[in-house]
């Protein structure tokens, strides 16, 4: 129950991290349009993404916060009640719920999505919590195609492993 708990102010602090990022871009880079970090490469640029990824189903702002906020509830009951959970799973789930928060608090709040992320070989402006949903859904993926499987498959060799009563003494 401490990793879940962790798992859930981990989330609460990456949001808040999403959140300042955002901020931090609507004051310091919106007046200016773009910033070059690295000319060639990697560029912030405020965006307004009305949306969902690369801006498809603009104008579909409530039913995007539906369909996020009960994706997130999904994952948050996942991260609560199941029981297997790996570093992987926990870590996956908490990265899917932070980015799913920090875009429905930019919907509901402001009515689309502060973009900023703009990298040459990627032509789709993203942000952080862009970043926390990819990367958790990859890892969600990896944990469920090759290690939630293992993990059961050890605990039934070890629930039906036979006991060897004669180290035990009455």
């Amino acid at each position: 129950m401490v990793k879940k708990l962790i798992a859930l102010v981990a989330a609460a602090l990456l949001v808040a991290g999403d959140q300042i990022l955002k901020f931090l871009v609507i004051h310091q880079i919106k007046p200016v349009g773009s910033l070059d970090v690295w000319p060639g490469l990697l560029q912030l640029r405020y965006v307004e993404n009305e949306g969902v990824a690369f801006g498809m189903l603009a104008g579909t702002r409530w039913i995007m916060v539906g369909v996020t906020s009960l994706m997130c509830l999904i994952l948050f009951l996942f991260l609560l009640l199941y029981r297997r959970h790996t570093g992987l799973s926990l870590l996956a789930s908490t990265l899917i719920i932070a980015g799913g928060v920090g875009n429905i608090i930019d919907r509901v709040m402001l009515g689309y999505v502060v973009d900023y992320i703009s990298v040459s070989f990627f032509p789709p402006v993203f942000n952080f919590a862009d970043c926390c949903i990819v990367v958790g859904v990859v890892l969600l993926l990896i944990y469920f195609f090759f290690f939630q499987g293992e993990k059961d498959q050890r605990e039934k060799l070890i629930c039906t492993r036979p006991h060897n009563y004669r180290n035990y003494r009455r």
